[in-house]
């Protein structure tokens, strides 16, 4: 199974639609993320509402490791408390948030 893996890895990368494949995987991810942002938040980005819980503030970058490759996700962030996606991704530190 792991060479299986490796193998459509390595197929996948050496292919010339790699970034076409690794975006069709980040849109719907992105796309999830949002919608689980907007119900912990109690509003939809940009929707004014009395019963909003808390408020966004702005994106952190984060890799995500598939068979695909390396997915780059733009993950929401909030002011008070934290978020991070409960659909079982394991992200990884983004290059740029490493430490000198």
């Amino acid at each position: 199974m792991t060479d299986e893996m490796m193998n459509l890895r390595s197929l996948v990368e050496k292919s010339a639609d790699a970034d076409l494949l690794r975006e069709m995987i980040g849109f719907p991810a992105e796309k999830l993320m949002e919608l689980e942002i907007g119900s912990a938040t109690g509003a939809g980005y940009g929707e004014k509402t009395p019963m909003r819980l808390a408020q966004r503030n702005g994106y952190r970058e984060g890799d995500w490791e598939t068979r695909a490759g390396t997915v780059e996700l733009r993950i929401p962030k909030l002011r008070t408390g934290s978020y991070f996606p409960r659909w079982g991704i394991r992200l990884e530190p983004h290059p740029s948030a490493a430490m000198p």
